[in-house]
């Protein structure tokens, strides 16, 4: 019973306000943001948002945008080693423990095969193979920052979440991946850098919805 709990932790997410807000804007937002302080649930916020797309197993209560069919996607963060340690071990399970994979949000149950080793990089994966409820396989790809804009320019992606606050170009290029699919990009993380151009365009566009 434990096994099947740890092995199955999607069943029992459950958002707290700000978190289901920030889901719930997906219905109407193509470009999303929550950021916050450290350690109050952003990254697993996200993290349970790409499970649900990328499985197609929405729950009762969800309140955002949904796919009947499989998706594309990408997760990424600033360095290899803190894609490795951030969202890759949210949704797979603690990546120093090869018998931890399907124990982080994306079910076991659903993981189709061996996830893709990313060269260079201890226990870091490059992208996993993941079984939609409607039929078929999701895709979803772990990327960093510093491998640059170019890195990104992969096929079109309907969903694409950075954690962690990427540079505006590595930022916009992501954003052009989902412009053929109709798709979306949530990044969660700490202003750290301050009034950056990122930050300041999503408060711009939060103060003009206010003004409408």
């Amino acid at each position: 019973m434990k096994r099947r709990f740890d092995t199955n932790k999607l069943a029992a997410y459950r958002p707290y306000t700000r978190q289901r807000e920030f889901h719930e804007a997906g219905l109407t937002h193509r470009e999303r943001l929550l950021m916050a302080a450290n350690q109050v649930g952003k990254t697993y916020c996200g993290a349970a948002e790409t499970a649900i797309h990328l499985t197609g197993e929405y729950p009762d209560w969800w309140p955002g945008r949904r796919w009947d069919r499989p998706i594309r996607a990408m997760a990424a963060s600033k360095t290899g080693e803190v894609t490795r340690d951030g969202p890759q071990r949210y949704l797979l399970g603690e990546p120093k423990d090869k018998s931890q994979i399907g124990y982080g949000l994306i079910p076991l149950r659903c993981i189709v095969g061996r996830p893709t080793v990313r060269q260079g990089i201890a226990a870091a994966i490059s992208g996993v193979v993941v079984k939609h409820k409607s039929g078929g396989n999701s895709t979803l790809s772990f990327k960093s920052y510093d491998q640059g804009r170019e890195a990104m320019q992969a096929d079109s992606l309907d969903l694409v979440w950075p954690d962690e606050e990427p540079p505006s170009d590595v930022y916009y290029e992501m954003l052009t991946r989902t412009n053929a699919t109709g798709g979306m990009v949530m990044i969660t993380f700490t202003p750290l850098l301050g009034m950056s151009t990122i930050v300041s365009e999503f408060i711009d566009a939060e103060e003009s919805e206010d003004d409408v």
